[in-house]
């Protein structure tokens, strides 16, 4: 399951530009480039409509991972690129005051959780 909270960390940071606390972003709402002088990796984020784009790259290997997140309605739907080149895709619906995630992981494993406020199994 922790590669499936991996994925939901990414999807969240897709969907809000989050960043962490050790990375730089400049841009716009609609655009911004970010480095992590720690590690040194790099990202790009761009949003348009109900869409996200995200391109990254890991400064040790130099390989890259993108992802591509859609809203429609309550449903996201994830799908993703690994730094290794296997392919990940998730859901994740809002129902109330639960978010429920369903996908395949990138080792071709499938995942289903619930989380809320009160309770997850994620």
């Amino acid at each position: 399951m922790k590669l499936a909270m991996n994925l939901f960390t990414l999807s969240a940071a897709a969907m809000e530009f989050s960043t962490t606390a050790s990375a730089t972003c400049s841009g716009t709402d609609s655009f911004q480039t970010c480095y992590d002088a720690s590690s040194g990796n790099s990202y790009q984020a761009q949003r348009y409509g109900n869409t996200t784009q995200m391109n990254g790259c890991k400064a040790e290997t130099g390989s890259s991972w993108n992802q591509t997140s859609r809203t429609i309605g309550n449903i996201t739907f994830h799908t993703g690129t690994c730094a290794d080149g296997n392919f990940w895709n998730s859901t994740q619906q809002e129902i109330g005051v639960t978010t429920v995630y369903n996908g395949t992981d990138s080792q071709a494993n499938s995942f289903s959780c619930f989380q809320s406020e009160f309770f997850s199994t994620c």
